[in-house]
């Protein structure tokens, strides 16, 4: 009897056991951000004793060595990991083909496309002819060894790099590239329950998804932090920011909030950019606008100098990144919004700057240098000057009579030195 009960128990809880599946999102450019989250999503998935690891992927594509690496930890993987391009309207393009074909199973939502796997060169300039074919081969060799071991298409899988091939999902399923098309998750979980798959090292394993529970991946604030500003346009605003704030510190010291602020930011920006493709070009012109905007505010130029640098800014901007995914080049709006103000803005502050430092000082003692007083009394040669509505001592260089004016040559203490003011008023009238 208490066999049968604990038998009873054993098949309800069996019942009622919900399948953890670890889910993650691949959405935008690859990138070495990517890779981290990718791995850390399948450590987490050990942890969890997830059935199957969901790879949500929403993706114009992205650089090659980040794609190799986030192929190869897919491959790796413990756990089977199933690639799904959603949702509709959403693409696996380029990188993005080769990550969907790494997947245990590959799947697709309706409206989706895929492909356009030609790799293409990042960081600016032209590979030769033999250089490009080298590429492309070596990418056609990876994707026929992926897909093949797959059981896909491979000579179908190589058109997408060797020609720029795309597919629709239809297409896709149609033609052994993807293994399901499902509407929405629910419906891959059902359709993938008691289906048997073939990893990567030929075993086969069969996938039990009844009542599966989806454990989001949470990134952590780093990969947040990092996937936020490996936007180009977020990476430019960083920088130019930054540049700001530490010009401000610069030019009135001890305000200390703009330089710390500007020193975080610039460091946020440069480290962005430094995983970018950057075109050298565009940072000379950027540096040549500032030069620029330098020079405007010390030379008198009717503002040629200045246009001249916001000219220099948004060409250097959009220059500044060069691939050929539009997602990963500074948009012209952002590169205009960002030049205009800068421009404006430092232009308008190295003015203030020059302009005090080119005016002559007059509180204080030094104040009085080149002042013209008035002998309050004989100057043989020392005496009273009245400068600046106080009586000083004061020494002359030669003989002044009282009455008339001199000028200050120098300040000793509380001494003024004193010389004849050729032109001096004799009437005896102080100033």
């Amino acid at each position: 009897m208490a066999l049968a009960l604990a038998c009873f128990l054993i098949t309800v809880q069996a019942a009622f056991a919900r399948t953890k599946i670890e889910a993650v999102k691949v959405d935008g450019v690859v990138h070495p951000v990517t890779v981290d989250i990718i791995n850390r999503a399948i450590e987490e998935a050990k942890r969890e004793g997830a059935e199957i690891i969901l790879i949500r992927l929403n993706t114009p594509g992205g650089m090659s060595e980040a794609t190799r690496e986030i192929v190869q930890a897919i491959v790796a993987s413990p756990i089977p990991v199933v690639t799904f391009v959603e949702p509709s309207g959403g693409r696996a393009a380029s990188a993005g083909f080769f990550i969907l074909q790494a997947g245990d199973v590959a799947a697709m939502a309706p409206g989706t496309n895929t492909g356009a796997a030609t790799p293409v060169l990042m960081g600016g300039g032209q590979m030769d002819e033999t250089m490009a074919a080298k590429v492309r081969n070596d990418a056609a060799a990876s994707i026929r060894s992926l897909t093949a071991k797959r059981g896909r298409n491979s000579q179908l899988a190589e058109q997408t790099v060797l020609e720029s091939k795309s597919f629709t999902e239809e297409e896709a399923l149609k033609n052994n590239l993807i293994d399901v098309v499902a509407s929405n998750e629910a419906e891959l979980f059902q359709i993938l329950n008691g289906r048997e798959i073939t990893r990567f090292d030929g075993r086969k394993q069969t996938l039990q998804l009844t009542a599966p529970e989806v454990i989001e991946y949470e990134k952590t604030i780093r990969e947040k932090i990092v996937s936020a500003i490996s936007d180009p346009n977020v990476a430019l605003v960083l920088l130019v920011l930054g540049v700001l704030g530490i010009y401000i510190e610069f030019s009135a010291p001890g305000l200390i909030v703009p330089g710390v602020a500007g020193a975080i930011l610039a460091l946020m920006g440069l480290s962005a950019l430094s995983v970018l493709p950057i075109n050298w070009t565009g940072a000379a012109l950027l540096v040549l606008a500032i030069v620029l905007f330098i020079l405007e505010a010390k030379f008198a130029t009717q503002g040629i100098l200045a246009i001249g640098g916001t000219a220099a800014m948004i060409l250097g901007a959009l220059l500044l990144v060069e691939s050929p995914l539009p997602e990963m080049r500074v948009r012209p709006g952002t590169a205009i919004g960002l030049a205009l103000p800068f421009a404006i803005i430092t232009t308008f502050l190295l003015s203030l700057v020059i302009r005090a430092r080119a005016s002559k000082v007059i509180t204080g003692t030094v104040g009085m240098l080149g002042e013209i007083g008035v002998a309050h009394t004989p100057l043989e040669p020392s005496g009273k000057v009245f400068v600046h509505g106080e009586y000083w001592d004061a020494i002359s260089s030669s003989p002044v009579r009282a009455g008339e004016r001199v000028r200050v040559r120098a300040i000793e203490g509380l001494t003024l030195k004193v010389d004849p003011e050729p032109d001096g008023d004799r009437s005896g009238k102080g100033t």
